[in-house]
């Protein structure tokens, strides 16, 4: 897969990029991640990216052209209203207006056209499924605004996405797009060493994660429960389940609406209920 992230501060992903899993991923040549500076695309001599809002008000208001090259430099080819993009057959990114070859690319991404998701407060809340949604994709482009906001035709004629990551108000588009990228590429085959880790994480199975413990099997007076030393793997695989089912109950009942449920996960709940208003 290939990640491009279109941003004012390129040098915010040096270490993220070259880090843990995604750093091991990029080595593997697993995943292409790479930031680009707009500002290069601004096509003026100050680089002027951004402008003040028609109608007024405050705050400064970001360009549509400098994003709009900047994407169409690595589509290759000019966005139209309504057209069908293709990637380009190439190993070459863009730096400081420049083609020059991406490193750990691993083949060309055969036309299928990418995702282009802008970061914003208004957007989709980002969830584990539409992060499994993104890792089944080739090719997707982030682009990181700052100031007040987007030019509105950035987000009507160029994006197919527009991502939150929460109800709050940050800096910029920036720590959001790398919580997606992280969450996108521990996905992908081969990035993750055990390959059920992203399959049992929280909200991957739509509940919380059950508790883990390791070695000493008791420590300061607190011991591992029993069940997990016992080697009965259908018991223990119970016991995880009702303990994932238990933590959501308590923390995050919302996700237990529409949730398809056993016989035995709806006894067991019954059971927690009870057990709680005693």
């Amino acid at each position: 897969m290939r990640m491009d992230v279109l941003t004012l501060f390129p040098e915010m992903f040096d270490g993220v990029f070259q880090s843990s899993i995604l750093g091991k991923a990029r080595e593997k040549g697993l995943v292409s991640l790479n930031a680009i500076n707009f500002r290069d695309y601004a096509g003026n001599k100050h680089g002027t990216v951004d402008d003040t809002p028609y109608g007024g008000g405050g705050g400064m208001v970001l360009k549509p052209d400098p994003i709009f090259r900047a994407v169409e430099d690595l589509l290759g080819k000019e966005v139209e209203e309504d057209a069908a993009w293709q990637c380009p057959d190439s190993d070459e990114r863009v730096e400081h207006g420049q083609a020059v070859p991406v490193e750990g690319m691993q083949a060309t991404l055969q036309g299928k056209a990418p995702r282009i998701i802008l970061m914003c407060p208004q957007g989709e809340t980002f969830t584990q499924r539409k992060a499994e949604e993104l890792a089944q994709e080739e090719h997707l482009i982030f682009i990181c605004g700052h100031y007040e906001g987007y030019d509105e035709r950035i987000r009507e004629h160029l994006v197919t996405d527009e991502l939150s990551i929460g109800d709050y108000v940050l800096t910029g588009g920036e720590i959001p797009a790398m919580t997606v990228i992280d969450s996108v590429t521990r996905l992908l085959p081969g990035v993750l060493g055990n390959e059920t880790s992203a399959v049992t994480d929280s909200f991957s199975t739509g509940l919380l994660e059950y508790p883990h413990y390791t070695r000493p099997v008791e420590f300061r007076g607190w011991k591992v429960p029993d069940i997990l030393l016992s080697g009965h793997h259908a018991n223990i695989e119970l016991w995880r389940r009702r303990e994932a089912l238990r933590r959501t109950w308590l923390r995050r009942p919302d996700l237990l609406e529409g949730l398809e449920l056993s016989r035995d996960d709806i006894a067991w709940l019954k059971q927690l209920k009870e057990e709680m208003d005693q």
